[in-house]
């Protein structure tokens, strides 16, 4: 039995974390990022690390600790029924309602969105996603060794690619960094922070995870100490090369904007940019590159999905599942990515604080006992207050006032609760309510122990 891992052992398995994480939107959210928060681009995007690497390495590091089998295990400790509901909503936000389509949407708007004109965008994004969403419900149909050796070949592909661009960045800016819009101009770490969402990597961690602790055992490694050493030398290495992408485009995005203006989302960002260091064949090559990696997610996505939801309700043939989620994948897709970006907010909104708070009682478990109570109020206190923040978010996102019944709780929540403007009004109450109670099992466990 293996204790530790040599350091090159910790660089492939932190390198195929990597390209685990690495889609569609690590490419076009610290774009749209630098675009708009201009000269605040640095506190935004220390914000947007934070939640796009900091959140996703302690979802790897807390499944790890907490010796769960699976996300559904661990989301027990709170409630069997609750379990299911967390971790099936996680799955469809990562597979077809959000994640797996902007796959197909991204490499649409990074390589072929410029070929053609404004009318005939939603016809060439039609006819693109038919082929795309078809490859992918072939692959997925049969998994195969193929996708990961394609995605194992793509992964440094794409960093070297996107070195290239981004050390011309440097050596030649594009423009001069402008101002930031007004939603980066006051408070533009928080609003970086809240962007790292958009990445959706915090909640793929906690599926992941289980990928990772699995390929550390298959080298020998058995005790919990020794797998979560292990995972915290793979998981920086993992988090140390999205970081520096993350800044690298955050900071093509910020000195894009003098000689391209705002864009809609950060796709078409890196195909300018691409364009206007190296011409046609530039976007033709980075096309290429982000069209198959974002094809090999799309299945890894897909089939995750499947499987899940194959194991929850068996009755169902894995091949019914595939076809049903590549055909959902594929309608949604077909919205555009900036209705999929606008759309996914409320859901992370209320998603993500419970993901986050239920990383912490992971790691918090043992100071309690594993106490359920602690968990259960935490979750609860939370659940009341990222409901809202969904909500809120859904009334913007369709252009409408709040639900009547919403206004008096929402005013009451601006008025009581810290950062709740900020949309990090659950933060101190979940805090508050795993401390108070935390004490309180520790402090009953004192008593019956002297009694």
């Amino acid at each position: 039995m293996k204790t530790k891992l040599s350091f090159s052992t910790h660089v492939v398995i932190g390198v195929m974390l990597f390209a685990l994480f690495f889609g569609a939107g690590n490419l076009i959210f610290p774009a749209e990022l630098g675009q708009e928060s201009g000269t605040n681009l640095w506190s935004a995007i220390i914000g947007f690390l934070i939640t796009g690497t900091g959140l996703p390495l302690l979802g790897i590091l807390a499944m790890s600790f907490s010796g769960s089998k699976n996300l559904q295990e661990l989301a027990s400790r709170i409630n069997p029924t609750y379990a299911i509901f967390f971790t099936a909503l996680l799955y469809l936000t990562i597979g077809p309602f959000f994640a797996a389509p902007r796959t197909g949407t991204v490499a649409y708007e990074v390589g072929f969105s410029s070929f053609f004109s404004d009318g005939n965008q939603q016809i060439a994004l039609l006819i693109f996603t038919i082929l795309f969403f078809a490859i992918t419900l072939l692959f997925s149909l049969k998994p195969a060794k193929l996708v990961d050796n394609v995605g194992k070949i793509l992964a440094p592909g794409i960093v070297i690619l996107l070195g290239i661009l981004l050390f011309m960045v440097i050596v030649k800016p594009m423009g001069s960094i402008q101002g930031p819009t007004e939603a980066y101009s006051n408070g533009s770490f928080v609003a970086g922070f809240l962007e790292g969402y958009n990445t959706m990597d915090a909640l793929a961690s906690l599926v992941f995870a289980i990928i990772v602790i699995n390929a550390i055992r298959s080298m020998g490694v058995t005790s919990k100490q020794g797998i979560l050493r292990a995972t915290i030398k793979s998981g920086i290495v993992a988090i140390a090369l999205l970081s520096l992408i993350y800044i690298g485009i955050g900071y093509l995005g910020a000195t894009s904007t003098e000689a391209f203006g705002y864009f809609d989302t950060g796709g078409p960002v890196l195909s300018s940019a691409a364009s206007y260091y190296f011409g046609a064949l530039g976007s033709v090559l980075l096309a290429i590159i982000i069209t198959l990696a974002c094809l090999t997610t799309s299945i890894g996505l897909i089939t995750a999905c499947a499987e899940y939801f194959h194991t929850l309700i068996p009755k169902i043939s894995y091949k019914m599942y595939v076809i049903f989620f590549s055909t959902l994948t594929f309608v949604v897709a077909n919205f555009g990515l900036a209705n999929i970006i606008t759309f996914s907010q409320p859901v992370l909104m209320f998603l993500y604080p419970l993901a986050i708070v239920l990383i912490v009682l992971a790691f918090l478990s043992p100071l309690f006992n594993h106490s359920r109570i602690v968990y259960i109020s935490a979750t609860i206190v939370t659940f009341l207050i990222s409901i809202f923040d969904g909500l809120k978010s859904l009334c913007e996102s369709l252009g409408i006032d709040y639900f009547g019944w919403m206004k008096p709780i929402v005013s009451f929540y601006e008025q009581s609760l810290p950062m709740y403007d900020q949309g990090l009004g659950w933060l101190i109450p979940a805090l508050v309510v795993i401390a108070i109670t935390g004490i309180i099992v520790r402090v009953q466990k004192l008593s019956t122990a002297n009694a």
